[in-house]
């Protein structure tokens, strides 16, 4: 896989998954754009090109037109777009016979919102390369149902599936290609409930057919695969990266 020349858009690249992609790819020599409402962090790697990092909200519009924006001006034009930002907040998300509604906006701006933004501008950009191609993160929390449940958090990422695709279909013809990644349980800072807790983690684990929970590089390093040439023919695809949890029936 090769991503010399190429520029990328990371949103949510302050840390976790984001931040995971985002050394990857600048490590194979691609020009990062990084955001996050996070400053910037302090383990960026060090990698043979520029990058840029914009610190604001996601979900606000006027905030992802001007990173977008700068990205242009610094790099010159858009590749790729990975989308990762998320909040999964249990002990605030609940049933929707429950939740304050205030919660629930703020999951849905921050979870489905924010990649309706980035999708909004930087798609005109990949359309002026010629081509281009997304990866969207959602969760594997999109494809049923939980008990206890954290409802506002399935439903954004299950909008986060619908609008891949979606996107998938409208845009195929200006080469531009749209996939989402469902990930299984990840060892990452949106999980931190488990830092400190082996035996909850290792009671997760027990529920993975592969044994073991996930990591950032694994999702980081199916991610670049997606968005590589390796993957020229893939669009629309909504692909579990779970340990084969999805497989059970």
């Amino acid at each position: 896989m090769s991503f010399k020349n190429k520029t990328a858009f990371v949103a949510g690249a302050g840390g976790g998954m984001g931040l995971a992609i985002a050394n990857q790819l600048r490590a194979q020599g691609c020009r990062v754009a990084m955001a996050d409402l996070k400053p910037e962090p302090a383990d960026i790697s060090s990698g043979p090109v520029d990058y840029l990092y914009l610190s604001g909200d996601l979900s606000e519009q006027g905030f992802v037109e001007e990173a977008f924006n700068a990205t242009g001006e610094k790099f010159g034009g858009l590749d790729f777009l990975i989308n990762t930002a998320g909040v999964l907040w249990p002990d605030k998300d609940k049933s929707v016979t429950e939740i304050d509604m205030d919660v629930w906006d703020r999951v849905m701006a921050i979870n489905l919102k924010s990649f309706a933004l980035t999708a909004r501008y930087a798609i005109p950009m990949m359309q002026a390369r010629g081509g281009g191609a997304m990866v969207h993160f959602a969760s594997i929390d999109a494809t049923g149902g939980d008990t206890p449940s954290q409802d506002a958090y399935g439903a954004s990422k299950a909008g986060v599936v619908r609008l891949a695709k979606s996107l998938a279909i409208q845009f195929a013809g200006d080469g531009i290609r749209s996939n989402v990644i469902l990930p299984g349980p990840t060892l990452s800072p949106m999980q931190e409930r488990w830092a400190n807790d082996d035996e909850a983690r290792e009671r997760v684990a027990r529920l993975v057919p592969l044994g073991r929970l996930g990591t950032v590089d694994d999702m980081a390093d199916v991610c670049l695969f997606l968005l590589s040439d390796q993957a020229r023919y893939i669009t629309g695809a909504a692909l579990p990266v779970d340990g084969g949890i999805t497989a059970r029936v």
